[in-house]
């Protein structure tokens, strides 16, 4: 019998992985990856460290770290989750996902450790630990010279809180996953500053105020240094652009002017603001100049992609996709969509989870979408169209939500609405609502 393909034995090392506990079967320790990572040889200590948690904009951010340290001629890789489409979305190398081969090559290297984690503890590792392990072993293995890690969720017990950062950055915070995280800002606050370590540099972007208070008396107690967006560093100016927006930021070492980001949103923009002062950060006192190079950051910004973030899939009607999926993000996307685009008649495509705060996510969402088509994702965690018809008739009234049970039937459905009036000009399709409903709309529209 002939050795399996590649592609085989990817959909094998990718079934055996999904297999395992889901991202939401929490079982919240370090103890299993801490176990893993000693038998690995501790390949996190391998390479420096910036290490990204928040409620919203932990991937586009991340992105944009991993454009501007590239761009600096380092070689990066980054860590992120959850995928839109593929595994090996997750586990980035040189601004690539890993190819199939090397992903199967990491994961059979790790499987034997693996194992012996799971027969010494009661609870084997997950899923997210399993990759968060390959992903770390990876990229010592590359080797890279920094690694740019997103949590999972939280930030003290997640699985990725095994390295010691040289930049933690604290993305805005809000209240989400509240059926593993405390139900106040403050307590989440509490949660995530579990990754700002001594000696550390950490980077806050605007916070409410009582995540600010926590996050400042974490750093304050363990001896880190702070950076905080709208004091130490921010966005001067911005205005949109054709395609995106334009904007100047008051860096940690100095201003850059005249920048554009192909993202929409101001969030987009505090994310940017976000990743400049990372990478200032980290190149530290005297391994660069008073600020970094302008014509990088330039070019670092102009050329990230965040996938699902706003993202235009087509044209006549516009037909945009975003991963919004609790209601700050909601809020920030409906802030751009507003701002950005002109639209006389937007209809909505809706496929949330059940574990969301649904009716939290609809209410930014009825100012704006003239229609409602609800639907659902390929997760099993979706709600089903009848639930989300109940919540989503209170919102708009019923005679504005209509219900489809494929997501393919509800762009097509969706798309007609927007264009009955005869005119496409000025008319909009958003999808949204997890990023799974993203991931699945790319793939129908795109083919990705």
């Amino acid at each position: 019998m002939s050795e399996p393909g590649i592609r085989e034995q990817y959909e094998r090392a990718v079934a055996e992985i999904t297999a395992r506990r889901v991202e939401t079967d929490i079982d919240p320790s370090t103890e299993r990856i801490r176990a893993l990572m000693d038998l690995l040889g501790e390949p996190q200590r391998g390479y420096r460290t910036i290490h990204i948690t928040g409620t919203n904009g932990k991937t586009s951010t991340a992105r944009m770290i991993d454009a501007l340290l590239r761009e600096r001629h380092l070689r990066v890789g980054r860590y992120t989750s959850p995928h839109l489409r593929t595994m090996r979305e997750r586990v980035v190398l040189d601004g690539e996902p890993v190819s199939e081969q090397r992903f199967v090559e990491a994961y059979e290297d790790i499987r034997p450790y693996v194992e012996l984690v799971d027969a010494s503890h009661e609870i084997p590792l997950s899923f997210f630990e399993v990759l968060t392990g390959m992903a770390y072993a990876l990229f010592a293995d590359a080797p890279v010279d920094v690694a740019v890690i997103e949590v999972g969720m939280g930030g003290t017990w997640d699985a990725t809180n095994v390295v010691d950062a040289d930049v933690a950055v604290v993305t805005p915070i809000a209240v989400d996953h509240t059926e593993f995280l405390p139900d106040t800002v403050e307590g989440i606050a509490e949660e995530k500053a579990g990754i700002i370590k001594p000696d550390s540099i950490a980077v806050l972007a605007q916070q409410p105020l009582a995540a600010a208070e926590v996050l400042m008396r974490h750093v304050s107690e363990i001896g880190a240094r702070v950076a905080r967006e709208g004091l130490e560093f921010g966005v001067a100016q911005r205005g949109i652009a054709v395609g995106g927006q334009q904007f100047s930021l008051k860096g940690l070492r100095g201003g850059y002017e005249g920048l554009f980001l192909p993202m929409f949103g101001a969030h987009q923009a505090g994310n940017a603001a976000v990743a400049v002062a990372a990478v200032e950060a980290f190149a530290g006192p005297g391994e660069a100049e008073d600020r970094l190079d302008p014509e990088i950051v330039s070019e670092a910004l102009a050329g990230v992609e965040s996938p699902g973030r706003l993202e235009i899939l087509r044209t006549s009607p516009t037909v945009l996709v975003d991963a919004a999926h609790n209601p700050a993000g909601m809020a920030a996307t409906v802030e751009a969509v507003q701002e950005e685009f002109g639209f006389v008649r937007l209809v909505g495509i809706l496929a949330i989870m059940a574990d969301k705060d649904v009716e939290g996510i609809l209410e930014p969402l009825e100012p704006v979408l003239s229609e409602v088509v609800i639907t659902r994702n390929s997760a099993e965690r979706s709600l089903s169209p009848e639930e989300l018809r109940d919540f989503a008739e209170p919102v708009f009234g019923a005679d504005r939500v209509h219900v489809h049970e494929r997501l393919d039937d509800a762009i097509d459905a969706a798309v007609a609405l927007a264009e009955s009036d005869g005119e496409p000009s000025g008319t909009g399709v958003l999808i949204t609502g997890s990023v799974v409903t993203a991931g699945d709309a790319r793939h129908l529209i795109k083919g990705e």
